[in-house]
């Protein structure tokens, strides 16, 4: 990525940090009809008068130029605010019960800022019916180091800042059609870097070493244990050692009983970043 763009974006992540209350609203509120805005195009079609059926490209300024109306201000509506404001104006002057449609034929007016863990991350243009996987995958998918969450984050029509978080897991990997949410222009999704840490599995396991995990998914001693190929013929469960670097830099060893936790006898024991799982030999 060139420095133009980098800082292009760093602006833009800094920016939404500084702009957005951080308070989480419901998925509700994100699925919203377009609003249309400058360089769209519309296509109108009135029963009864055809005269007014056209395609027309709203101006830089928001309106679009109608014979018998003239112009008329159309940013920030949607297609069926739209349709009704054409309605109202055709019956006050001209017609009775008017029937009006509208199709937003190209969506050119904004752009969405796609930040984070992807592939490509940079603006997108707003085009057609833009929703979240749509964008991830014009992106180039979710980088390794993708974190758990998707954050949305966006300016309401009155001013208030929201934004709203999805599970990573819920949306790709379980497929939840109800999490895929349609963008709006300005949107700013961003897809955190989940750090890649690594604890240590030794002694009598199958497959001993570092295990590289993220940071938000740190496992469990058992999980641990099963990643590194479960427990060799010659482990001791009873007497299974973590290391673990404790405040002010002291080393603490916690001895652990894992036969106990397999029988469910006592809870599994969760791991922190840089731990070292120590199986010794059981001798007879």
């Amino acid at each position: 990525m060139n420095p133009e763009k980098r800082d292009h974006l760093l602006t833009i992540l800094i920016s939404a940090m500084l702009f957005f209350s951080g308070t989480m609203f419901s998925q509700d509120q994100f699925i919203a009809e377009y609003r249309i805005g400058p360089k769209d195009v519309l296509e109108l079609n009135v029963i009864g008068f055809e005269d007014l059926n056209r395609k027309v490209r709203v101006s830089e300024d928001g309106k679009i130029s109608l014979p018998y109306l003239g112009d008329v201000e159309v940013r920030g509506l949607t297609k069926s605010e739209l349709e009704k404001k054409l309605a109202k104006l055709l019956e006050e002057k001209y017609l009775q019960n008017p029937q009006v449609t509208v199709v937003i034929v190209e969506y050119q007016s904004r752009k969405v800022y796609l930040i984070g863990a992807v592939t490509t991350p940079g603006p997108y243009d707003l085009l057609g019916r833009l929703t979240l996987l749509k964008l991830v995958s014009q992106a180039g998918g979710l980088t390794a180091d993708a974190g758990n969450e998707i954050i949305i984050m966006r300016q309401l029509p009155d001013g208030t800042k929201t934004s709203l978080k999805i599970s990573v897991e819920d949306l790709i990997l379980k497929g939840d059609p109800s999490l895929d949410v349609p963008l709006q222009p300005d949107d700013v999704i961003s897809i955190p870097v989940d750090k890649i840490v690594q604890i240590y599995v030794t002694g009598q396991v199958k497959t001993p070493g570092a295990l590289n995990v993220k940071k938000s998914n740190i496992p469990t001693l058992l999980r641990a244990i099963a990643q590194a190929g479960g427990f060799a013929d010659r482990a001791s469960k009873g007497s299974v050692i973590i290391k673990r670097i404790g405040e002010g830099g002291k080393e603490i060893k916690i001895q652990v009983d894992v036969g106990d936790i397999i029988k469910g006898k006592k809870k599994d024991i969760q791991l922190q970043e840089s731990d070292v799982v120590i199986v010794p030999e059981k001798f007879f």
